[in-house]
């Protein structure tokens, strides 16, 4: 029997992290993209990282020219796109996991090009009746977003955009002022891909986010361990993992990228 979500959108997102808050941790938010390495098995993956504790989703459309991804994700989204997927199967990919029975987020990510060719109203609509709660665009700024925005906000989709540590303090105002669901507060300078270790400064570029807003920070780019989960969990109300979880599915298999995702969920208990 699928289970019905008892809310979705910006409420449902509300709910998320409402619900981690109590817990005193943050939400653990893995990337992946559909249609990697197939169609099928992305899904799967999808699946089983629901099943083993993930928080929410960030479900990839693939664009042929990623512009803040590093090579571990073109590299996946390039092998989707060779497999033929399109805005529209990534849609229809969201309400396939939606009667499997998935009830955690899922923000939609993907670059602007598409989604303009698709249609900005046509999407939010259609995201919305496929299960989808919001949109992470990339390429999107706030100052240029009224029209994609206005969709979002009139459906109680949300809107997520970016800051990054060279972020002024006029940019942390605007973003605060326009990002709806959270804010995608950048790790470190640079495209997205599995670091080593995380930045010295992190700590107090989170601090001065902080102090322009009260709106849920998730962070991404470059948290690829969970020493790395343990260390963001304290800061923030969410992360993303991405290119790690990839990188180990492409040497070593799906149960291996499984298994890393299980090992980062278990490390912010």
């Amino acid at each position: 029997m699928v289970e019905i979500r008892p809310s979705y959108g910006l409420a449902t997102l509300h709910h998320l992290f409402e619900t981690t808050a109590a817990q005193n941790r943050a939400a653990f938010m893995p990337y992946w993209a559909i249609g990697y390495p197939d169609y099928d098995t992305s899904l799967e993956i999808i699946t089983a990282l629901s099943a083993i504790g993930a928080d929410g989703f960030e479900i990839g459309i693939p664009f042929s020219d990623p512009i803040a991804d590093g090579m571990m994700v073109q590299t996946a989204t390039q092998i989707a796109l060779e497999n033929g997927i399109t805005v529209k199967k990534c849609l229809e990919a969201v309400q396939t996991l939606r009667s499997r029975g998935l009830t955690q987020p899922m923000m939609v990510m993907g670059y602007l090009n598409p989604l303009l060719a698709y249609g900005a109203e046509k999407l939010v609509m259609d995201a919305k009746a496929a299960g989808a709660d919001g949109f992470i665009v990339p390429d999107l700024p706030p100052e240029e977003a009224h029209y994609f925005a206005q969709y979002c906000q009139r459906e109680n989709m949300a809107l997520v955009f970016f800051l990054a540590p060279t972020s002024s303090e006029k940019r942390m105002q605007l973003v605060s002022e326009n990002a709806t669901g959270f804010i995608y507060t950048v790790a470190q300078v640079g495209v997205t891909g599995a670091r080593d270790t995380l930045s010295e400064e992190l700590p107090e570029f989170i601090a001065n986010v902080r102090q322009q807003t009260s709106t849920p920070l998730v962070l991404g780019f470059g948290i690829s361990k969970p020493e790395h989960a343990r260390t963001v969990n304290p800061m923030v109300n969410g992360f993303i993992v991405a290119s790690a979880l990839l990188r180990e599915h492409h040497h070593n298999g799906k149960e291996a990228a499984i298994a890393l995702a299980k090992a980062i969920r278990a490390a912010i208990e």
